[in-house]
C-alpha cells in the first residue's frame, strides 16, 4: 500500500498454514501490531514482517491489517502485476468458498460499479500521463524563481522589492510543492524510478524537504482519510478539536489542552503561520535523522545552500534567516488553506470500514474549476477525482470527474463542489461548530 519508495526482492514465504482457507472472522483477529494479515483479491497475505520492508511506510499498510485492501492496492499501485510478486511468497490461502469478497458491511455494489468506471477510465487512457505539462510546470517554477531573486540583485533589497521577491518565492515553494506531489503519486512516468528521482529533486532541492517524510505522512492519508489514528492529518495533537465526535469525547472527558470553543479564532495565529516553518520543518529535520536518511538530508542541504549563497551576499546571515522564515510563513499560508478546504469541513470520524468510494467522498470535497484555482491549488480542487485515483495524472481530472459524479448519483453519495470562497469560509465554519460542541459537552455531560 502506498506508491512510494523502492522495492526490493521479496524473501522466502512467510510460514502459515499452505493454500490455508480462511473465514473473514480468522482474518480479522490478526490486527495486532506483531500479527497482520490482509486480503486483497480474496487472496489472503501474512504482511507481519513485510510492513517493515514496505516502501509506502509501516503505517499505511498496517492501517488494513484485517481488513480487505484491494481497492486501496489498486488505487496506489500504477503497475500491478509487478507489484504481485512482491505479494506472492507472503500468500498463506485464501477466503473461504462461502465468504464474501468484502468484509463488514461494505457495499459489494458500489464497489463493483467503482471498479467498473476504473476499467472504463483506464481503456480511455486517462491514467497516462503529458509530459509536456509537467517540464512547463516545473519550468515556470524555475523561471519564477529566477525573476524573484533577480528582482532584488538588480533593483536591490528595499521594502517593496524584498516584499515582492518573497511573494514570488513563496509562490514558486507552493508550485512545486504541488509538482512534487505528482511525482511522488508516481503520477508522471511510466517507470517509478524516474518518479522517485524527480520526487527527490523537486521536494530537495526546490523546497529543502524529505521525500521519505512525505510518503510516509502523505499516503497514510490517502489510505484512510480524515480517520482517526490512521490519518496523521487530523492529528492536531491537541490544539484542535475537530468534526463532530472528537469535540464530544474531548468535553465529556473535561480534556481542555486548550480552549477549544475559541480555536477558530486562534487557527488565524498558529495554523496557517506555523505549519511549515514550525512544525514541518521540525518533522523533516527528525525524520531524516531518525530514519538515516542521508540522500534525503544531502538533497535538503542542497537547498539551503543554493539559498544561503543566493541571499547571504545582499541580506547578510541573520537577514537570510528572517527572509526565508517570511517566505515559508507564506507559503504555509497558501499550504494550509488550499488543503484544509477540501477535507476540514468533511466527515472526520473513527474508522468506518466502508467501501473505497463511500469513505474518499465522505472525506473529501471539491473546489469549483477555474484556470486560477487549477493552478492555485494544483489542481487538488478536484479532490476527490484525486483521492480517488491517486496515480492519475492531474491534467485528467476534469475529464474523469462528470463519469464520477453521475457514479454517485446513481448510489445516493453526495458529491460536494464549493466556490473557492465558500471553502476557505468552510474551515472557519466548521473551527467553530467543532468548538462549540466541545463546550457543550465539557460544560453539560
Amino acid at each position: 500500500m502506498g506508491g512510494g519508495g523502492q522495492l526490493t526482492e521479496p524473501e522466502e514465504p512467510i510460514s502459515g498454514r499452505a493454500a490455508g482457507v480462511y473465514t473473514w472472522e480468522e482474518v480479522q483477529s490478526h490486527c495486532n501490531r506483531n500479527d497482520q494479515w490482509l486480503v486483497i483479491n480474496r487472496k489472503v497475505y501474512n504482511i507481519t514482517q513485510w510492513v517493515k520492508r514496505h516502501p509506502g511506510g509501516i503505517r499505511v499498510i498496517s492501517h488494513y491489517a484485517g481488513e480487505d485492501a484491494t481497492e486501496a492496492f489498486t488505487a496506489f499501485h500504477p503497475d500491478l502485476k509487478f507489484v504481485q510478486k512482491f505479494l506472492k511468497p507472503l500468500q498463506i490461502g485464501e477466503l473461504a468458498a462461502t465468504e464474501p469478497s468484502h468484509d463488514r458491511n461494505k457495499n459489494a455494489t458500489i464497489i463493483q460499479d467503482f471498479h467498473t468506471l476504473r476499467a472504463q477510465v483506464e481503456s480511455e487512457g486517462l491514467f497516462q500521463a503529458r509530459p509536456l505539462f509537467f517540464c512547463l510546470h516545473l519550468g515556470h517554477i524555475l523561471l519564477l524563481e529566477a525573476l524573484a531573486w533577480l528582482i532584488i540583485w538588480v533593483w536591490g533589497t528595499s521594502w517593496t522589492l524584498t516584499f515582492l521577491s518573497a511573494v514570488m518565492l513563496a509562490t514558486t515553494q507552493l508550485q512545486a510543492g504541488w509538482l512534487q506531489h505528482d511525482f511522488g503519486h508516481l503520477s508522471v512516468f511510466k517507470k517509478s524510478s524516474w518518479n522517485h528521482l524527480l520526487h527527490k529533486f523537486v521536494i530537495g532541492h526546490l523546497k529543502g524537504a524529505s521525500a521519505n517524510w512525505w510518503n510516509h505522512r502523505h499516503f497514510q492519508h490517502h489510505a484512510k482519510p480524515n480517520i482517526f489514528s490512521k490519518d496523521p492529518d487530523v492529528n492536531m495533537l491537541h490544539v484542535f478539536v475537530v468534526g463532530a465526535t472528537q469535540p464530544v469525547e474531548y468535553g465529556i472527558k473535561k480534556i481542555k489542552y486548550m480552549p477549544y470553543h475559541h480555536q477558530h479564532k486562534y487557527f488565524f495565529l498558529v495554523g496557517p503561520p506555523l505549519l511549515i516553518p514550525v512544525y514541518f520543518n521540525i518533522q523533516i529535520i527528525h525524520t531524516m535523522i531518525s530514519r538515516r536518511k542521508w540522500v534525503d538530508l544531502a538533497w535538503s542541504l542542497s537547498y539551503y545552500l543554493r539559498y544561503l549563497c543566493c541571499s547571504i551576499p545582499m541580506f547578510g546571515l541573520f537577514g537570510s534567516v528572517v527572509f526565508i522564515s517570511f517566505i515559508r510563513i507564506l507559503e504555509s499560508h497558501g499550504f494550509v488553506w488550499v488543503t484544509q478546504m477540501n477535507h476540514l469541513p468533511m466527515d472526520i470520524d473513527h474508522e468506518k470500514n466502508q467501501d473505497w468510494l463511500s469513505m474518499q467522498l465522505q472525506a473529501t470535497c471539491n473546489i469549483k474549476q477555474s484556470l486560477f484555482n487549477d493552478w492555485f491549488s494544483g489542481h487538488l480542487n478536484f479532490q476527490i477525482e484525486h483521492h480517488l485515483f491517486p496515480t492519475m495524472p492531474r491534467h485528467n481530472y476534469h475529464l474523469v470527474a462528470p463519469l464520477v459524479r453521475a457514479l454517485c448519483e446513481k448510489h445516493g453519495i453526495p458529491y460536494q463542489v464549493k466556490t473557492l470562497q465558500q471553502g476557505f469560509a468552510d474551515v472557519f465554519r466548521s473551527l467553530k461548530h467543532s468548538g462549540d460542541l466541545w463546550l457543550d459537552a465539557y460544560l453539560h455531560k
